[in-house]
């Protein structure tokens, strides 16, 4: 920011002169003076009067110069000017004798677009950077904050605010911007050309110098005149400049009473000006954050020409107000409108500055919590860091007696961290009830319920206070947004389904997402580390956990180590094609001869044949919380890996079957292939007595799927968890390609989402 750097107006640029000034003739000078003179028509005009105070100031301003420089005092006469005197004030001010051109449109009604196109003709590349525009609103500030007391007489306790060492104001630039706005006459198109005008020549600056600057001449014009209204009745070199600047006739009972409520007017709107500045200033000093983490500060900074413009001319405006006032005049300017917008674009800004501070808060709160979890030493402190925000410590509530309890509960204790949206389902809450019930007995354990909402609303908690009392562990409540919510969506990988993040008493993450083996597992998964989920998932047998209660028969099937076909599908005619030729095998007399029992489950039927939902849902979700235990950390695909992404290859299929003996996979394929095998298996069956019946099977099932491979299709729903990059084929050792597709069921579920 170059200091005292400004662009004046070309008509303003001096002429080199074609002669030496200090050599010319008498002649000479009176050639060039007399084009300057006309008949003088000034009768009326009191220069006696102008000079009698002009005398009195000088004499004494030179006498304190001299006092500060010799420290010798003098006796001075004052000069009395004659009584009723009015200075002419504007003409004092060296003010130009052009009167703006109306303006072609209603400044007042202009869209920012049409803003835009005005005042972006005027800006060039910012040329400021040695320009220290913190020390110079810091100095608006200590005036415009005092200035604006005087009104009503009232001190306030405020806070000086102190510029650099070693500033110096760029007083040339105040002096000439304070020229372009002085004694204009009242109306928004002139406001609108001074404003133009003011940003033509700082067309080098930032538009938050620019902004600054202008307040700046203004501060000098209004706070001078409050300090002559407090220096006048009693300093002496004060007393005949208040009379030029005409502080007696404002002061006096009928000024005050004329002027007043402009004066209150104007002062409340001085006082909101500075605001608007105040919050561009502060908006700045975020801009060291980026737009990418926080987007309301890329929506704050893009309005910024706009909000400069609206404070430049309400600056204009005020300063025409005062003139009017100063001058004792009866057409004043209007400032209502300006205040309107001025006032518009304060609101604007500070619900910008709220959701900047936002999502800040929530910046800094990933960075603590990342920090924290580096280096754990108490699971109270990453708790605080995740939930609340700063000195903003909510109680929990305890679910099992709906009383408000301290979070001092969960000090020192391994805790499950069960976070959700609004939108999951009873089912989603009963998965956690064993495990509760499974732990109450054991002090160091508890669940804690972290409830993700964007936005809250009436409607939001009355769903909230509903789930609540389902649960009866803790609950976090807390109705404003989490400061944890980037974190626990970007290092947890939460998207909006329910996940259980388990820590242990130092803070330490021992899981993620336990959500998934717990589907699987139940219980028998505690205590939900990640190492104990190694173990169940490496186990050969582990993929019969996905079957072994889905119904009471099928758990006595496995504990007698029988063999079980698993089917289903979605084409009803298979499924009855299917059972009846395994039906038929498990019949067969060969089977009988050889003790071979076979069992026959269809998956998603009742007993009577009915559709079963829940069976169904139930299947598939362990199927699927299965692939995500296995590919926590997995990178190389094992043969339960790759049973397990098979299985879950079926879900879309027409029909699909599996074979196993008690809890063990033995084959497992889709509707063509399966029942292909059970079609030929009649003319195989002699093998049995040689082979046995499962090699023989899957050697058949082996020998049928070479002779011709269907495509493979695994789909993976991204809101589930942490989704591996890349998943080879089941079948194949090829990298399955990765498509994306969209599914919506028309169930509630968050609509929109700040983050």
């Amino acid at each position: 920011m170059a200091s005292n750097k400004i662009v004046l107006a070309s008509a303003q640029q001096p002429i080199k002169a074609e002669l030496s000034v200090l050599t010319m003739s008498d002649e000479q000078i009176t050639n060039h003076i007399y084009a300057t003179h006309v008949h003088a028509d000034d009768d009326n005009f009191d220069e006696d009067s102008l000079f009698a105070i002009v005398e009195n100031i000088l004499k004494r301003a030179t006498i304190v110069a001299d006092n500060g420089i010799h420290g010798h005092p003098e006796n001075i006469d004052e000069k009395a000017p004659k009584v009723g005197f009015t200075p002419p004030l504007c003409t004092l001010k060296h003010l130009s004798s052009l009167q703006p051109i109306k303006a072609e449109l209603s400044v007042l009604t202009m869209s920012d677009e049409q803003i835009t196109n005005h005042i972006y003709a005027t800006h060039v590349h910012a040329d400021d950077d040695n320009f220290d525009e913190d020390s110079l609103f810091a100095i608006v500030e200590n005036i415009l904050e005092r200035a604006t007391i005087g009104i009503h007489g009232h001190p306030e306790n405020i806070d000086e605010k102190a510029p650099k060492v070693g500033f110096t104001p760029p007083l040339c630039t105040l002096k000439h911007l304070s020229s372009l706005m002085t004694c204009k006459s009242p109306g928004e198109e002139f406001a609108h050309k001074t404003t133009m005008s003011i940003l033509n020549n700082l067309s080098n600056y930032s538009w938050d110098s620019k902004a600054v600057l202008t307040l700046a001449a203004f501060a000098m014009e209004y706070g001078e005149f409050w300090l002559l209204t407090q220096l006048h009745p009693s300093d002496q070199l004060a007393k005949p400049i208040g009379i030029l600047k005409r502080v007696p006739t404002i002061l006096s009972r009928p000024g005050l009473q004329k002027h007043k409520k402009a004066m209150v007017e104007l002062n409340n709107l001085v006082k909101v000006t500075l605001e608007v500045i105040q919050c561009m200033f502060e908006l700045e000093k975020l801009s060291i954050y980026g737009t990418k983490d926080v987007p309301a500060l890329s929506i704050a900074m893009d309005r910024t020409p706009i909000d400069v413009y609206w404070a430049i001319i309400t600056i204009a405006a005020c300063m025409t107000q005062m003139c009017c006032i100063i001058n004792d005049e009866n057409r004043t300017q209007d400032l209502s409108p300006f205040a309107q917008k001025i006032n518009h674009t304060l609101n604007l800004l500070r619900m910008q500055m709220t959701l900047c501070r936002q999502q800040i808060e929530i910046i800094e709160a990933y960075r603590k919590l990342s920090k924290l979890l580096r280096t754990p030493t108490e699971i109270m402190e990453v708790f605080k860091a995740l939930i609340f925000g700063k000195d903003n410590v909510q109680p929990l509530i305890d679910g099992s007696t709906n009383k408000v309890v301290n979070i001092d509960v969960l000090k020192k204790k391994n805790v499950f961290f069960f976070i959700s949206a609004l939108d999951i389902t009873i089912d989603d809450i009963l998965i956690l009830k064993p495990i509760y019930d499974g732990i109450r007995k054991e002090d160091q354990y508890k669940i804690v319920w972290i409830p993700i909402v964007e936005q809250w609303t009436d409607e939001l908690q009355k769903k909230f206070e509903m789930l609540r009392s389902k649960m009866p562990w803790y609950v976090v409540q807390y109705f404003s947004p989490i400061v944890g919510i980037k974190f626990i969506k970007e290092e947890w990988n939460f998207k909006n389904k329910p996940i259980l993040v388990v820590m242990n008493r130092q803070g330490k993450v021992e899981h993620p997402n336990a959500l998934h083996m717990i589907r699987v597992w139940g219980m028998k998964a505690f205590p939900f580390t990640t190492m104990f989920e190694e173990t169940l998932t490496n186990r050969v047998d582990g993929i019969g956990s996905i079957w072994f209660d889905i119904h009471p028969d099928v758990s006595n099937w496995i504990k007698q180590e029988k063999y079980i076909f698993f089917y289903g599908g979605k084409d009803n005619e298979w499924i009855q094609q299917f059972n009846k030729k395994a039906a038929t095998l498990a019949n067969d007399p060969l089977m009988k001869d050889t003790k071979i029992s076979i069992e026959l489950f269809c998956v998603g039927k009742g007993s009577r044949g009915e559709d079963d939902p829940n069976i169904l849902g139930h299947f598939w979700n362990r199927i699927e919380s299965f692939f995500f235990s296995k590919n926590h950390k997995k990178t190389e695909q094992d043969i339960v890996t790759q049973e397990i992404q098979k299985l879950l290859s079926y879900k879309t299929e027409i029909g699909w079957a599996v074979l196993s003996k008690g809890s063990r996979l033995v084959v497992s394929g889709n509707g063509t292939t399966m029942l292909k095998v059970l079609e030929e298996f009649d003319k195989k069956k002699e093998l049995v007595r040689e082979v046995g019946f499962e090699i023989c099977f899957k050697n058949h099932h082996e020998k049928i799927i070479q002779t011709g491979r269907r495509c493979c299709r695994v789909d993976i729903p991204m809101n589930a968890g942490k989704v591996p990059e890349h998943i080879k084929c089941p079948e194949c050792p090829r990298i399955m390609e990765t498509y994306i597709s969209y599914k919506c069921c028309h169930i509630d579920g968050p609509m929109n989402a700040l983050h």
